[in-house]
């Protein structure tokens, strides 16, 4: 089972597996909801199937995308081969197929042997508490007698984000919009890493943005200096932290024609964009459109927005996402900013970029979270 090699407290390690929808599925892309993570051996054994199952029968209503979700890892290709494990309501399958969230969630001997039991992590993706699995009915209890995510640490959460007014004057805000409007703005994509490289995928269903990149020297020196002055020394006052580097210069819109948003997502984990230590949020038109703002789901359900050419500062590490824009247009910019550190990483991983054209991802479920 898993007791002896799991803490409580203790967060879980990242990891990638295989699932129905995506080949390689981020599990820390789950945390904001209470988590059952179910390893339950081979399944071949007779009788076995059905005694889980109604294990979590009594409880499955609690089982949602929202609040508590379970995943079944499968660690025995015969049970894959053999369909024994399918998605279902506020359940997920994933395939440990290289061992690696075994070894993230500590779920093997010594020897390597995979072991077996019932995991509950909190929003937090740490280790709230574990059974063995013939106990999956108190487990399930457990999960059912939980209070909703928002309230899981008794205590208001607050993301550890910085927001520092007065960034960008409202002139220059109006400068920028009138540059995206005049030049238009092009699909944006996101990064992924993909048999070795890190590519960039268009996915209406994870992210719908369109930005216009700042060619011209003299703006992006504009655009630098007031980062350089008003907002480096509040970094470095707030998180111990000198950026010297600044990637990417960008006018982003959100519609809510489309109703634009960026779903759930960290900004540093593949191999192309690992060197990025902060995301910035500069909003230039604040009180203009509504929805369009931030929320950390690790860290609760509030939202976050920057006044108008204020900036939002928090970790690429952090899980966030952008929420639909439902009236108007969000313009916002968002520059990442690392150290000279960083810099050598980013050209060290220089060849894991793949060139080419952004290529669409494939489409995953839209309550799949």
């Amino acid at each position: 089972m898993i007791r002896p090699r799991t803490s409580i407290g203790e967060p879980v390690a990242d990891f990638h597996a295989r699932s129905a929808v995506n080949p390689r599925f981020a599990f820390n892309t789950l945390a904001g909801r209470w988590l059952m993570v179910l390893i339950p051996g081979s399944l071949a054994e007779p009788g076995k199937s059905e005694r889980l199952a109604a294990m979590v029968a009594p409880h499955a209503q609690r089982l949602d995308t929202d609040n508590a979700y379970m995943i079944i890892l499968g660690t025995d290709p015969a049970d894959d081969r053999a369909g024994r494990l399918k998605d279902g309501t506020g359940i997920r399958v994933l395939w440990d197929d290289d061992g690696s969230a075994r070894r993230a969630l500590r779920a093997e001997d010594q020897d390597g042997t995979p072991c077996t039991g019932w995991l509950l992590l909190d929003p937090m993706l740490r280790v709230f508490g574990l059974w063995p699995l013939e106990e999956g009915a108190q487990a399930m209890a457990t999960l059912a007698m939980l209070p909703p995510p928002a309230q899981h640490a008794g205590v208001p959460l607050h993301a550890p984000v910085l927001i520092v007014p007065r960034v960008f004057e409202p002139a220059f805000c109006r400068t920028l919009i009138a540059l995206y409007e005049a030049q238009g703005g092009g699909e944006s994509g996101f990064m992924r890493d993909v048999g070795g490289k890190t590519v960039g995928l268009l996915d209406a269903g994870h992210k719908r943005r369109k930005d216009a990149v700042i060619e011209d020297a003299a703006m992006q020196a504009q655009f630098r200096a007031r980062l350089v002055a008003r907002l480096v020394p509040e970094i470095q006052r707030a998180f111990a932290f000198k950026a010297t580097r600044i990637e990417r210069y960008i006018v982003a819109c959100y519609d809510s024609a489309e109703q634009g948003f960026f779903r759930a997502h960290r900004d540093n984990t593949t191999l192309g964009t690992a060197h990025r230590k902060f995301a910035v949020t500069i909003n230039l038109n604040t009180g203009e459109y509504e929805g369009g703002d931030l929320c950390f789901p690790e860290f609760g359900p509030q939202t976050y927005r920057a006044p108008l050419g204020g900036a939002v500062v928090f970790s690429c590490s952090l899980l966030h996402e952008a929420r639909p824009v439902t009236q108007g247009r969000r313009y916002a910019t968002l520059p990442f900013l690392y150290d000279d550190e960083a810099a050598a990483l980013r050209q060290r991983n220089q060849q894991f970029l793949a060139t080419g054209q952004v290529a669409p991802a494939a489409p995953a479920p839209a309550a799949a979270p």
